[in-house]
């Protein structure tokens, strides 16, 4: 079963949502409408929260988790990304908070307590270190990641077209 509780946590998934049958989800995750999560990913939300917004896409071989509440951390470090974001093939997501309109490119990973304002780009293979804080409207790359450029307003529109592209092709996915 590639969708199952946790504990006491069961994933809610809204009706529209498409999770592959390689992909998991596991424990307290939350899948708003739209969400689509492609082969091979994982979410596990066994440790803590995590929320994916609406028209939100997980692609192949990502891997989502969290930080467990502690004495030092009493919140832990849930997992929260907003709408209309593309997390690209292959990225590692724990415990940040990723705004709406964002794409990650294939194999970046983002780390604790970071936060990614909206409108924003990472570049492919970067890291984003933990509670380091991407501005609005930026491409950002590299190991760590670092501000490169604005994003021009074609580049903004390509997220949400990005994003968009991913919900039509997981309802073809879901009607086959």
């Amino acid at each position: 079963m590639n969708i199952r509780p946790f504990l006491h946590h069961h994933p809610q998934l809204d009706a529209s949502v498409y999770v592959d049958a390689t992909a998991v989800v596991i424990g307290d995750v939350v899948l708003k409408p739209d969400v689509n999560v492609w082969v091979g990913a994982v979410i596990r939300g066994d440790t803590n929260a995590i929320r994916i917004g609406r028209g939100t896409n997980i692609q192949d071989l990502s891997m989502l988790h969290t930080t467990s509440p502690s004495e030092k951390n009493p919140q832990g470090s849930p997992l929260n990304i907003g709408e209309d974001v593309t997390i690209g093939h292959h990225v590692n997501l724990h415990g940040c908070t990723i705004g709406n309109r964002v794409l990650v490119g294939i194999g970046s990973i983002i780390l604790d307590d970071a936060v990614i304002e909206d409108d924003c780009m990472i570049g492919a293979g970067s890291l984003v270190p933990p509670r380091k804080i991407l501005k609005s409207g930026w491409l950002y790359m590299g190991s760590p990641v670092k501000p490169i450029r604005a994003l021009s307003e074609e580049e903004k529109a390509f997220i949400l077209t990005s994003a968009q592209h991913y919900v039509h092709l997981a309802k073809e996915y879901r009607f086959q």
